[in-house]
């Protein structure tokens, strides 16, 4: 893979993270029965971020999740290698029902990962809405899937490939297109 550009260094995503906070706070005029849920792996600290950004605008901490969704993926046999999909734990300590749910993940591309995680979220419970918030959306949507969120817009060709890097995973924080 031959590197393009960068397209968001650390400032940037850091900017982009706090306008998404305000824009979660805005739409649903404050944080009542807020969860925000992070889509293993890169999704969890990006809802780390968005809790601390929310506390320091509102003095609020808002519940957050991990969720994993191996077993939901509609793909599964593609993406593994092995015979046994490799399992990360969920965590989401909070019920779900009644509660307005903010899944957040790093890049939205088919609407895939977001179908699945939407019916992991639904087995935990019923939530009184499902919204969705991303730090980049490339486009190329499968399905029809929407964010609510979006940190940054980067269309794409196919023969791209957005690389999110973040500190908490990858000792970097930087949002990348490359080349396949």
């Amino acid at each position: 893979m031959k590197k393009k550009a960068t397209v968001l260094d650390s400032p940037a995503m850091n900017r982009a993270l706090t306008r998404m906070a305000h824009e979660i706070l805005e739409k649903n005029k404050g944080a009542d029965d807020l969860i925000l849920v992070g889509i293993k792996t890169r999704g969890v600290p990006l809802a780390k971020r968005l809790q601390q950004k929310i506390k320091q605008i509102e003095n609020i901490t808002v519940p957050t999740g991990e969720l994993d969704i191996t077993l939901y993926r509609d793909d599964l046999e593609k993406v593994t290698s092995n015979d046994e999909p490799e399992l990360k734990s969920s965590s989401i300590d909070v019920d779900v029902s009644g509660k307005l749910v903010v899944l957040v993940d790093d890049v939205l591309y088919t609407g895939r990962t977001v179908r699945a995680a939407m019916d992991a979220v639904i087995d935990l419970g019923r939530p009184s809405q499902i919204q969705l918030g991303v730090l980049i959306d490339r486009g190329h949507r499968e399905l029809p899937i929407r964010a609510d969120y979006v940190g940054k817009n980067i269309p794409t060709s196919e023969k791209e490939i957005i690389v999110v890097q973040l500190d908490e995973v990858d000792e970097d924080d930087h949002v990348s297109i490359y080349e396949k």
